[in-house]
């Protein structure tokens, strides 16, 4: 009788160890799968880069060879200093870096100011207000072009970067959107506590809810450096004087109509994006913290 009843316990304890290998061996099989589809992703999406470095330390004649070498078999690491050399690279260089900084200061800081009078402080309107934000996202950034522009020349900012940095300061309407969401997944008995310790709107802001929004902060600050950095049409309409144009100006001078070095135009143009991946190297912690909150947030 005592060797029935433990058989079946027996049995019972292998079938429940053999469903548990079963799905080990089932979730490794998912796991590989899907490590299998993202690294084809990865692959798909670094080859871009992979092809600049390539062409960038080639000779100008092997750019356009039938088959194509995958690797240069000589690396001219001269062509990083002459095709910086073809065009004005480093002053525009500066003047792109510090409109970008500029910029970035000024939509960050502005944008955070309307987003916390959006979502914390109760005045007549608010929800119009905020209404109006979310439909100015709808507009198109050509419609108010030729308006700004007859603005802008008629009080003698035209050959300046003034239209380019000053708009910067007044808010941009997809970065308060963005604050105004991740500060509502804030308790407001944060604020309520600084207050009753006699803290002010502005030391709320500046002591208790900044120090917590650094995710979607650094997200606003990625956006808002890759916008600017990569500016082309405003400085196109407005900047006349090379010695004040931006370096996406410049690099667009590398395309001649006959001609084009091609292996000079990548040399250069993978400095041009290095400011864009060191920012988004040392910041993607911040970055992809702020894109899961703001998903997990929802529209409120």
């Amino acid at each position: 009788m005592m060797q029935a009843e433990v058989r079946p316990k027996q049995r019972g304890n292998l079938n429940t160890a053999d469903i548990r290998v079963k799905r080990r061996v089932r979730l490794n099989w998912i796991d590989a799968i899907r490590f299998i589809l993202l690294a084809i992703g990865a692959i798909a999406m670094l080859f871009p880069l992979f092809w600049m470095v390539t062409i960038a330390l080639k000779s100008n004649n092997d750019v356009f060879k039938i088959p194509p070498e995958w690797f240069p078999r000589e690396f001219h690491w001269s062509n990083f200093v002459t095709g910086t050399k073809e065009i004005n690279f480093w002053q525009t260089f500066g003047n792109s870096l510090f409109i970008a900084i500029t910029c970035t200061i000024g939509q960050i800081i502005s944008s955070v100011l309307v987003g916390y009078g959006l979502a914390r402080l109760k005045f007549p309107g608010r929800k119009l207000w905020f209404s109006l934000f979310i439909g100015s996202l709808m507009l198109p950034g050509f419609v108010g072009m030729i308006p700004m522009f007859n603005l802008y020349t008629s009080i003698g900012w035209y050959d300046s970067w003034l239209p380019i940095i000053v708009p910067a300061f007044f808010g941009n309407a997809t970065f308060s959107f963005l604050f105004v969401q991740y500060i509502k997944t804030i308790s407001v008995s944060f604020d309520e506590a600084a207050k009753i310790d006699g803290a002010s709107d502005l030391y709320v802001l500046l002591k208790v809810l900044v120090p917590m929004s650094m995710p979607v902060i650094m997200t606003m600050v990625i956006f808002a450096f890759q916008g600017a950095w990569n500016q082309y049409l405003e400085p196109l309409l407005y900047i006349i004087d090379p010695s004040k144009w931006t370096l996406s100006l410049a690099m667009a001078t590398y395309t001649g109509t006959y001609a084009t070095a091609w292996n000079l135009f990548m040399a250069a143009d993978l400095i041009y994006i290095l400011p864009m991946l060191l920012l988004f190297f040392f910041g993607q912690k911040f970055f992809m913290q702020g894109l899961g909150s703001m998903n997990s947030a929802g529209l409120k």
